[in-house]
């Protein structure tokens, strides 16, 4: 079935006492349950579905959409584990299976993890797998460093985060060098800080070199025009600034001086205030 774990544009057949069936490009028929019809659709109208399998592995349509699509990655809660595989929340009614022989690693309940939507050719089912090193692109040219990418966090490590880049690579983001709340299962911009030796990506939040301190700049001036002054200063401890502002205190001093040189705030003994 073309249509299993995508969304489509599908014609009403016909109507029955269960929902409405309806026409897939094989010459098939799918049913979209009652419940997700409001009354008012007709024979021959076009319909936007997502198809998949219900619990009794009957292929089923439903209208609203899950978390991720056939072939792409997500990071999906567990919701339980069982001797033969664990169950995770992906937005619809039954809940994504991913086999114990398609696990990375043992999941655990609560735990959140970095998966492949998959069509299990056997069976006509849709999976989670989360083995992602076997769908990762390896070839890495062209992120030079300061490109801009999209990243989604997915593991925690004592380094810092893997990151999945643009739906394809992997990266890391060192823990030092993040300066705000971030969790597995965010989704940022991010900018390619090395691409090293072995083809391996690094990245980091902020943009490298001077953009990085004109970002900084403009973050603490949008905060002094609501609180007018600022108690930090060139000798506040690095914890006060990265609670206050979520960046370092090398980023901090770089980002006053920009603001200081363009007569934008005064520095005083206890702090900054916003120079009107």
């Amino acid at each position: 079935m073309r249509e299993l774990g995508k969304v489509s544009s599908l014609l009403i057949n016909r109507f029955s006492p269960h929902g409405a069936y309806l026409a897939l490009q094989d010459g098939g028929e799918v049913l979209l349950p009652q419940s997700y019809l409001s009354g008012s659709e007709k024979e021959g109208e076009e319909i936007e579905v997502f198809v998949y399998t219900d619990s009794e592995d009957r292929p089923v349509a439903v209208t609203n959409r899950p978390k991720m699509l056939l072939d792409e990655f997500e990071v999906l809660e567990v919701k339980e584990v069982t001797t033969f595989g664990a169950f995770l929340d992906w937005g619809l009614p039954k809940d994504l299976f991913v086999p114990k022989a398609e696990m990375g690693k043992p999941m655990e309940a609560g735990g959140k993890y970095l998966v492949m939507l998959c069509k299990d050719h056997k069976t006509e089912r849709l999976i989670g797998v989360s083995k992602y090193e076997d769908f990762l692109l390896r070839d890495t040219e062209g992120f030079e460093a300061g490109k801009e990418v999209e990243i989604l966090i997915f593991e925690e490590t004592d380094l810092g985060f893997k990151v999945l880049i643009e739906g394809d690579f992997e990266g890391l983001l060192y823990k030092n060098e993040v300066f705000e709340q971030v969790q597995v299962g965010d989704r940022k911009k991010a900018f390619i800080k090395k691409r090293r030796e072995d083809g391996k990506l690094d990245v980091q939040l902020l943009p490298i070199g001077r953009a990085k301190y004109e970002e900084g700049a403009e973050k603490i001036l949008e905060i002094l025009k609501v609180r007018k002054f600022l108690p930090l200063h060139d000798k506040s401890s690095p914890e006060s600034i990265k609670e206050l502002l979520g960046m370092s205190k090398k980023h901090f001093k770089q980002s006053i001086g920009q603001l200081y040189k363009a007569q934008r705030i005064k520095i005083l003994d206890h702090g900054i205030e916003i120079n009107n």
